[in-house]
Parts: C-alpha cells; sequence; structure tokens
C-alpha cells in the first residue's frame, strides 16, 4: 500500500521496498528508508511515469 501526500512542491510518497519503481530504486529522485518504508520525494518537475522513449535496460 503506498500513501502519497500531494505538497506544492511534488508529492511525499511512502512505500514498501517491494513498491517502488525503478527509478526510486536507483535513486533517481530522493529516497529514505525508515525501518521497513521508504519516502519518496518526487518534485512536481518530474514525472514518475517512465518517458515514452525510457527503457528499463542500459542500452549496450
Amino acid at each position: 500500500m503506498t500513501i502519497r501526500i500531494r505538497l506544492p512542491g511534488g508529492t511525499l510518497k511512502i512505500k514498501r521496498y517491494s513498491e517502488l519503481r525503478r527509478r526510486e530504486q536507483r535513486r533517481e529522485v530522493p529516497v529514505w528508508q525508515v525501518g521497513g518504508y521508504f519516502i519518496v520525494w518526487w518534485p512536481s518537475s518530474l514525472s514518475d511515469r517512465p518517458s515514452k522513449g525510457e527503457r528499463d535496460t542500459e542500452p549496450e
């Protein structure tokens, strides 16, 4: 279960590790671990959805 809190500068999310998106796991956005939960900050300037050309694997 993800908890989302919308704030003026972006969205604060509280998740378990299994719920983290790849960009969150790679720490491309600020992520803090508190016990078994992760606090993730998604600024309004970033989309939390992958762009059309973004892939899960690294290019070779």
